[in-house]
């Protein structure tokens, strides 16, 4: 386990984080401080064994730990319920606010049971495809990925449900953390990924809730959506997929918006025609790769896709690799984004924008990979170039409410 402690995309530096067993006796079993980039070393934490995670039912798969971030001049903040699961990495990411006189300490975070493990209701089914008679009138002319998903916690008349506005791919990562289980073969985790960005890419590109008057993108409601939580834990497994396919969604031909992928766990819950996810572990298991996994539950005419547009970037992947020797305009923006970034970030050096990827660009290239939890490579690839541009537009945008 790794935690981030961090206020609005800018790092706390010497934070004490304490983690100790949900429900236990409250003995702290490991206290760390946060580094320059506020973020811990990793820790080992005792889990139950792997065996839990494949198959399913009793007992819990996933050990729950409570840590507690406090810092000088902040709120502290608790977190309890924290999932770790054997032979994966998890990932606390935890926001402080400022001290203020007018303030109450914020509430803990309670991070309610797994859905593979807990009580939800099952799915209402829905149509793959929207008529547009149904859903109203079609907003967008084409599929982007979205920038921002507004979450609505509840059911979509629960009028005191809280909407959250979630960057679309933190959003993801939640909802798969959520669903799915860390340690699955990554074949598995990545068509069930595939499966979630769809399913949210219909919901964006058909407006669905706007054009039934809710002020929303999408429900924390299983029965309607996915299941999404407040402050959970990631891990690194599922966050690494997201990363590299946060672009694809899934289509049928001659047909624009992108598939509503519908799914159920498979045991508590029946779905004929439906990807089950504990069959997708199974298929994974025999060697299955993403799109067999697919195309066995959703038919053989399913094909992945690509938006595109993907909103809210400052410029796109320049569709090649950048390293030792490329030059050029998208060197000159990464350079010049790698610097502001390293304005917060310390452990990262500054550079001189120059246009030309040398050593001293290629050693801010892996410092930042190395802080932001990516293969350190010396290499900008798709999954680091967009990883850039997701700091470099937080920190920004900061900066200039500030």
């Amino acid at each position: 386990m790794a935690v981030n402690s961090s206020l609005n995309n800018f790092p706390i530096s010497g934070a004490t984080v304490s983690i100790s067993i949900t429900g236990g006796d409250g003995r702290v079993l490991e206290e760390l401080n946060t580094n320059s980039s506020g973020q811990t070393d990793e820790v080992t934490l005792g889990t139950p064994p792997l065996e839990y995670s494949m198959e399913p039912g009793e007992p819990r798969p996933y050990a729950e730990y409570t840590i507690t971030v406090s810092a000088p001049g902040y709120e502290p903040q608790t977190v309890e319920g924290s999932e770790v699961l054997p032979d994966a990495t998890s990932i606390q990411n935890v926001r402080l606010r400022p001290l203020a006189e007018d303030e109450v300490t914020p509430p803990d975070i309670l991070i309610p049971d797994h859905t593979l493990y807990g009580e939800y209701p099952p799915k209402i089914a829905e149509p793959e495809i929207k008529p547009i008679a149904e859903s109203g009138n079609i907003v967008l002319s084409r599929v982007v990925t979205p920038e921002i998903i507004v979450v609505h916690d509840g059911t979509p008349r629960n009028a005191s449900a809280s909407n959250y506005y979630v960057p679309y791919r933190d959003y993801i990562k939640n909802v798969a953390s959520s669903e799915i289980y860390a340690n699955w073969p990554e074949s598995t985790i990545t068509a069930n990924v595939l499966a979630i960005m769809s399913f949210t890419m219909n919901r964006v590109y058909t407006e669905w809730y706007r054009n039934k008057g809710y002020d929303f993108t999408i429900t924390s409601s299983t029965a309607y959506d996915h299941k999404w939580i407040y402050g959970r834990n990631i891990f690194e497994s599922i966050s690494a997929v997201v990363d590299d396919i946060f672009t694809s969604y899934l289509s049928r031909p001659d047909v624009k918006q992108p598939i509503l992928t519908q799914y159920c766990d498979g045991q508590r819950v029946a779905c004929p025609d439906w990807m089950t996810q504990w069959g997708s572990r199974d298929l994974g298991e025999q060697g299955y790769s993403p799109i067999e996994i697919l195309r066995y539950y959703y038919g053989e005419d399913i094909y992945i896709n690509s938006a595109e547009q993907i909103s809210g970037i400052p410029s796109s992947w320049p569709g090649e690799d950048l390293s030792i020797g490329s030059s050029g305009p998208k060197v000159r923006q990464l350079q010049e984004q790698l610097n502001s970034i390293a304005s917060v970030y310390y452990a990262i050096p500054s550079l001189t924008p120059d246009g030309i990827f040398g050593e001293n660009t290629r050693n801010a290239v892996e410092a930042f990979q190395s802080v932001f939890g990516l293969p350190v490579t010396g290499v900008v690839d798709f999954r680091t170039w967009y990883k850039i541009s997701e700091i470099f537009v937080g920190i920004t945008r900061i900066a200039e409410l500030s």
